[in-house]
C-alpha cells in the first residue's frame, strides 16, 4: 500500500489549495479515505473523510464550508480542496486509508498559510 500526497505549499490567508493523494497497492474503490492534519505541538486531527463510492462525506465542523473532499476512483486519487485558508490551517496534511481507524498513511504534505 502506498499513499502519496501532493499539492501543498505556501499560500496567503484567504487563498486556496487543492491537495491530491494518489493510492496504489490496493483496490482503491473499496475503501473510504480520510484527510488528517497535524500542526506543530498539536495532535493529528481528522479534517475530512469520504466513503468508498464518494456518496458520503464528513467534515470537522471548523472545515465545513471551506474544505471539500472528493475522489476519482478511475485515477485512484482523493482530493482536498481548501478555500478561504487561515493561518491556523497551517499544518502537515496526511492522506489515510479507511473511513475510520486508518491503517495506512501517506508521508504528508506541508501547507503554510502566511502573508
Amino acid at each position: 500500500v502506498q499513499l502519496v500526497e501532493s499539492g501543498g505549499g505556501l499560500v496567503q490567508p484567504g487563498g486556496s489549495l487543492r491537495l491530491s493523494c494518489t493510492a496504489s497497492g490496493f483496490t482503491f474503490s473499496m475503501y473510504g479515505m480520510s484527510w488528517y492534519r497535524q500542526a506543530p505541538g498539536f495532535e493529528r486531527e481528522l479534517v475530512a473523510r469520504i466513503s468508498s463510492t464518494g456518496s458520503r462525506t464528513d467534515y470537522v465542523d471548523s472545515m465545513k464550508g471551506r474544505f471539500t473532499i472528493s475522489r476519482d476512483n478511475a485515477k485512484n486519487t482523493v482530493y482536498l480542496q481548501m478555500n478561504s485558508l487561515k493561518p491556523e490551517d497551517t499544518a502537515v496534511y496526511y492522506c489515510s486509508r479507511r473511513w475510520a481507524n486508518p491503517d495506512y498513511w501517506g508521508q504528508g504534505t506541508q501547507v503554510t498559510v502566511s502573508s
